[in-house]
């Protein structure tokens, strides 16, 4: 195999919400240049919920598309942990001491991963890490070895992250971190307030709190690129048009918006099985545009009462609806109470306990999407000209709701009471505030299909962030 062919090993952190955007990166690398090799990597307990059926050891993996992609696992330390589980319990001492073990084992096992590579003739020439990998820039950096960061959630939320830890306003988010109304200015962004502001930022900043570690693991990140030279390149995932102001906002390093990045038609690989309900058969069968489809994502909990109003208010909207009930939160519910509540109850719609949610939303029946704004969610409903109901409840999704419903007006926000439950009175108004026949209704849903034209746009051929990916793959021939 030829020493110049360019090779790029794709590293991520174990969750589906990371591995989505990643992996679909690595194909896009692939497109773009006939030339390049990819490595997708992550830690090795994900990698078998990813392949059950192809077990690999360290040294070896899965290799497909002529061999260009290869699936190779890193070593974390933990490879019987599962961090949906911890995250989700949020206890604080188990994650926190489970993020320490991942960071120090993990920067061993990618070295081990790049000297494998190297030692089988098949070195890497850029490494492209995801937004919890802070020691990934370090390890490559030690080899000789040009990298990059994959920021996986909005630029704007990168512009925030990137002056808070310069400096900009952590005294003032820490003495105002419980008025939710109080206004952060940071520089080249729109004033923000508290409440939109990253969770980490403003609930986990004490080493007590269940989510430190992730707090000071973004400090280390943008701490990282700091030592970059002569500038750090950081790949987004959003376009130009999406976000002009607060990409504008980090002029400091290299930042090549590529995105979104969406599906390829690939079969995809992630960590949760489809569910084999015929989903796709009962949305054949609706009206166009009349489906309300439902998910809060991959990692979120949902307590009992959160459920049942959130079934009770889809069920007296009197519109069809999907909704996805993922399959460790029936078992915290118990199975008599999980068939009950999602079986037997059920009148209007269907319940699943996972889906291709990207072939759902381009579906010409559905017609609202009831989301908790995870960024990939976002991108995904944004590129299907799909509303949103937006219900943010942690991390970047109070910002990713602010630009849906602020910025682009293609989106509604949900209000959730003191104890943080969405009523099913609430589900009612955001949805009939979406597919209603109100004139608000429908220029909500004019947006909407503005943006999927900006976006598609964008990411076709000669698009911007098209031109972007390009100008990359350039970038990764010349690091010979």
């Amino acid at each position: 195999m030829s020493p110049r062919r360019p090779h790029i090993l794709v590293l991520t952190f174990p969750l589906q919400g990371h591995i989505a955007p990643a992996l679909r990166l690595a194909r896009r690398l692939l497109a773009a240049a006939p030339d390049v090799l990819v490595t997708f990597s992550t830690a090795g307990a994900a990698h078998r919920l990813m392949f059950p059926a192809r077990p690999t050891e360290q040294g070896g993996g899965g290799a497909e598309d002529d061999a260009r992609l290869e699936f190779l696992p890193f070593s974390d330390g933990t490879e019987a942990g599962d961090f949906r589980s911890s995250s989700a319990d949020a206890d604080a001492g188990l994650f926190n001491a489970k993020m320490a073990s991942f960071h120090a084992a993990g920067a061993r096992g990618v070295a081990g991963v790049l000297d494998a590579l190297a030692a089988r003739g098949r070195p890497v020439t850029r490494v492209v890490y995801t937004l919890l990998l802070p020691w990934a820039a370090g390890v490559a950096r030690d080899r000789g070895v040009p990298s990059a960061l994959y920021w996986i959630q909005p630029a704007a939320v990168f512009a925030i992250y990137h002056h808070y830890f310069h400096g900009h306003a952590a005294g003032v988010v820490a003495e105002h971190r419980h008025d939710r109304s109080f206004v952060v200015e940071l520089p080249g962004l729109s004033p923000q307030t508290i409440g939109d502001l990253p969770s980490y930022l403003t609930d986990s900043t004490d080493p007590s709190d269940a989510f430190h570690s992730i707090f000071t693991t973004i400090r280390d990140l943008i701490e990282s690129l700091g030592k970059e030279r002569p500038r750090a390149t950081v790949l987004v995932n959003t376009c130009q048009e999406l976000e002009v102001g607060a990409l504008a906002a980090v002029g400091a390093h290299d930042v090549l918006p590529v995105g979104p990045v969406l599906p390829s038609g690939d079969d995809e690989a992630g960590i949760f099985e489809h569910d084999d309900a015929k989903y796709m058969e009962w949305l054949d069968a609706q009206p166009a545009s009349s489906v309300v489809y439902v998910s809060f994502g991959s990692v979120s909990t949902m307590a009992r009462e959160l459920l049942d109003e959130l079934l009770r208010g889809l069920e007296e909207s009197g519109r069809p609806y999907l909704c996805v009930v993922r399959k460790d939160i029936k078992a915290a519910l118990g199975e008599a109470e999980a068939a009950e509540m999602v079986g037997d109850r059920l009148r209007n719609g269907v319940a699943v306990e996972w889906c291709d949610q990207a072939r759902v939303l381009s579906h010409a029946a559905v017609g609202c999407f009831v989301t908790h704004c995870g960024w990939n969610s976002v991108l995904e409903s944004v590129a299907s000209g799909v509303p949103m109901v937006c219900v943010p409840r942690v991390s970047d999704q109070r910002m990713n709701a602010q630009l849906v419903v602020r910025e682009w007006r293609a989106g509604v926000r949900a209000r959730v009471d003191g104890g943080g439950v969405l009523r099913a009175a609430e589900v009612r108004r955001c949805v009939d505030e979406v597919m209603g026949s109100s004139e608000a209704a429908a220029e909500v849903r004019r947006m909407a299909g503005e943006w999927k034209r900006v976006v598609a746009e964008a990411t076709g051929k000669g698009g911007s962030s098209e031109r972007n990916l390009a100008a990359f793959v350039d970038g990764a021939r010349s690091d010979f």
